[in-house]
Parts: C-alpha cells; sequence; structure tokens
C-alpha cells in the first residue's frame, strides 16, 4: 500500500512537473482522494514570502509509517529559482516543496533531494495566510 501510495505521489509530481516546465509554474491544489488537481493558482511573492516562513518553522522529520494520508490535500508549490533548503535533517538545492494537509491532523510538507528521495518534515506555522492567499478553504470542497 505504502508503495502504490508513494508511486502515485512521484507520478502526480513527475505529471505536474512536465506540464508546469513552461515560463510560469503554477500551484497545484491536489483532492487526495479524488486523484485529482483541483485548483491552479498563480505564484505570486507573497505566496512564495509564506512558503518560506513555514519552511523556517521546520521541527522535525515526519515519524508517520505512511506519509502520504487517504484523504486530504496537496499543494505542489514550484518555487521561482531553485531554492536551498538547509536545516538539521536536510541540506540540498530544490525547485518545489509539497504540503501536505491530512483530513485529521497537522500539515507537514515533502521535499526531494537532489537523488529524488523524499523527505517529510513536520513544521510550527499558520497555514491561514497561505491558505488565504491560494483562495483555498479546504473545509468548502469536500
Amino acid at each position: 500500500m505504502l508503495k502504490k501510495i508513494m508511486a502515485f505521489v512521484l507520478l502526480f509530481i513527475a505529471f505536474t512537473t512536465v506540464v508546469s516546465a513552461q515560463n510560469h509554474k503554477p500551484i497545484e491544489i491536489f483532492h487526495i482522494e479524488k486523484g485529482e488537481v483541483i485548483q491552479s493558482v498563480p505564484s505570486t511573492n507573497k505566496i512564495q514570502t509564506e512558503i518560506k516562513k513555514l519552511i523556517k518553522g521546520t521541527t522535525g522529520l515526519s515519524k508517520k509509517f505512511n506519509p502520504i494520508p487517504n484523504e486530504g490535500y496537496m499543494i505542489k508549490v514550484p518555487f521561482e529559482r531553485a531554492t536551498t533548503i538547509e536545516n538539521e535533517w536536510f541540506h540540498d538545492l530544490v525547485d518545489q516543496v509539497v504540503f501536505i494537509f491530512p483530513e485529521d491532523g497537522k500539515p507537514y510538507y515533502l521535499l526531494f533531494n537532489d537523488e529524488n528521495t523524499p523527505f517529510f518534515f513536520t513544521f510550527e506555522g499558520n497555514t491561514k495566510p497561505l491558505l488565504r492567499e491560494l483562495n483555498f478553504d479546504p473545509s468548502s470542497t469536500n
């Protein structure tokens, strides 16, 4: 089951990366249960700033056995430029981050290193400003 979910996430990221290889890189909101992108939003400086604030609030690696929930949302945010993310557990150049909002529980995020190894991180921070900038309310999309 875990392999199936990880393959699904990798395909989602790979597909959306190819699709967004144009000049503009939209932010995509993915409904996990439906298995589809439900909203695309153009990136802004304000959104990029909110993302970086949340990443700076990293508190550790996620200890979930199955890090991709069966229900909830994933928000893939391409960075305008490749960005170095450095903390106690990770030091690499990345071009996107995926925030995972499980139906129940706190959100966390996913990064891939240069070898495409996934790293799931917990963080402290308020996601409401990001969701407001994205004009996305998870409670109204069920």
